[in-house]
């Protein structure tokens, strides 16, 4: 039976898609798992680790924390064991602000664009005057 290729509808992912997804070795999500309890993925045969949708969360609000946001391991676990969701909440918080950044980046983008059109224009055409001089 081939592997489904549909990321949204697998129920496990393995150690390996895991560890690609977080830019970290295997070993390093191994010893996350004896760190932090509360990360246990399911085991199937022979000790294969499999990790599931919560699982994931849990490895990005530790990477978060460990990783990106230069935490030791011992100061990441009692953040964990004090505030639950809390940390999940602020790594969501941090990704959708990431998102914001870039579209107001991209918002920046296209107006310096339409400023320097706008210039283009202004020196092509003269300007029009409000008063036209009248002979009599």
């Amino acid at each position: 039976m081939p592997l489904n290729s549909n990321k949204i509808l697998k129920k496990y992912y393995s150690i390996h898609e895991v560890a690609q997804q977080f830019g970290v070795n295997e070993s390093t999500l191994r010893y996350w798992e004896q760190e932090f309890p509360r990360l246990k993925p399911h085991k199937a045969g022979r000790g294969v680790r499999q990790y599931t949708a919560e699982d994931i969360e849990l490895v990005k609000v530790i990477h978060n924390l460990v990783k990106v946001r230069g935490l030791k391991l011992a100061a990441a676990r009692q953040l964990l064991i004090k505030n639950k969701g809390g940390e999940q909440n602020i790594a969501e918080a941090v990704k959708r602000l990431q998102a914001v950044r870039q579209q107001l980046v991209e918002l920046r983008r296209n107006l310096s664009v339409l400023e320097s059109d706008e210039d283009e224009w202004e020196n092509l055409a003269p300007a029009p005057s409000l008063f036209q001089p009248t002979l009599f």
